[in-house]
């Protein structure tokens, strides 16, 4: 680690706000903690008891991956920043591969792997959602704490409300024993949404959805794509076929449907963001209970985007004061407006 952490932060204008100061200095006195070694007759204690890693949770734009972002550059050992869907999607694929090539594909056989890469993990945004995750949490996050990996995580969820009201959430609680036995648990609470800051006007997010606000939209992204030819592109993941219809070098066009009302997951947006510079998505309807599988979609979608820092035009039927939800997914709702506020802002630089 950098010779005064704190003092690195401040030099690179990093706000100096008590509670992120707060934080800070909670993470960098349990990183230091847990690097150290015992040799005397309270080692097997210690080890027992040692934390091994920090989740920091917190409302919507309060900083916490800009925070953990400073800290992770830092440090000096091998480490690994990775957004908490890309990271389930590598275990599935390891294991998936590994399988198809007769080899040990088992959760222990990731995690050794992944201990020869790094000895430090930073999952940004952790959410469960999918079932098919929440069954092996527990025992993945078993093998990397037996390897002594440590590991940073931010949520909007505090552990006790992870994947609440999710299938089958009792063989789930294994992995919140775990993460609480482990992990120094620290809420960031700060009344300022730190992406709003400074941004007074949505040039690229269009209300309502009308003949209007539909020609404002067309009429920009031909201006953007203007010299570039409509070449659609046939996506492949693990067999799923995904078409881009429109999709002009780099400058792709949807209807909401054509994401979020059909099966798609992580994985598909992730090959739709690696072929994508800008992306313009048309019919954004308001959510309720009666729509709940296309609004886990939307927050999806816009957690990649965001992770893979691709602006954004939109047309709605919501604005950032009447929009709804589904009972479920208030909560992760309120972190995907955040970030569509700051998508579809002219600060966020369409390359």
């Amino acid at each position: 680690m950098k010779k005064n952490f704190l003092e690195y932060c401040f030099n690179n204008k990093f706000e100096q706000n008590k509670e992120q100061i707060k934080a800070l200095d909670l993470i960098s006195v349990f990183y230091k903690k847990s690097l150290v070694t015992k040799t005397n007759f309270l080692q097997f204690f210690v080890k027992k008891n040692k934390k091994l890693g920090f989740y920091l949770h917190g409302d919507v734009g309060v900083g916490k991956s800009m925070l953990l972002d400073f800290f992770f550059e830092c440090q000096s050992t091998s480490k690994q920043r990775i957004h908490f869907n890309q990271f389930m999607i590598n275990v599935h694929n390891f294991r998936h591969d590994y399988k198809l090539q007769n080899k040990d594909n088992s959760i222990d056989a990731f995690v050794k792997n992944l201990k020869k890469k790094t000895n430090l993990i930073y999952l940004d945004e952790l959410q469960v959602t999918n079932i098919v995750d929440a069954m092996i949490l527990g025992r993945l996050f078993k093998a990397i704490f037996n390897e002594n990996i440590k590991i940073l995580i931010t949520s909007n969820l505090k552990i006790d409300h992870l994947y609440k009201d999710g299938l089958q959430r009792d063989q789930f609680l294994p992995f919140i024993s775990i993460i609480k036995k482990f992990c120094i648990e620290h809420e960031l609470i700060i009344d300022q949404d730190y992406r709003k800051s400074g941004i007074s006007k949505l040039e690229r997010f269009f209300y309502p959805v009308n003949e209007k606000t539909s020609f404002q939209i067309s009429q920009i992204f031909r201006q953007l794509s203007r010299e570039k030819i409509n070449n659609p592109v046939q996506l492949n993941t693990k067999g799923r076929i995904f078409t881009i219809n429109y999709f002009y070098d780099g400058f792709a066009r949807f209807n909401f449907n054509e994401l979020c009302s059909v099966s798609l997951g992580a994985e598909d947006y992730i090959s739709i963001a690696k072929k994508c510079n800008f992306v313009t998505i048309n019919n954004v309807p308001n959510f309720n209970d009666d729509n709940v599988d296309q609004q886990q979609r939307f927050i999806t979608l816009i957690d990649i985007f965001y992770d893979k820092k691709i602006p954004i035009m939109i047309s709605a039927n919501f604005n950032q004061k009447n929009f709804t939800s589904s009972r479920k997914l208030t909560v992760p709702y309120k972190r995907t407006l955040s970030r569509l506020f700051e998508l579809t802002s002219p600060n966020f630089n369409i390359k």
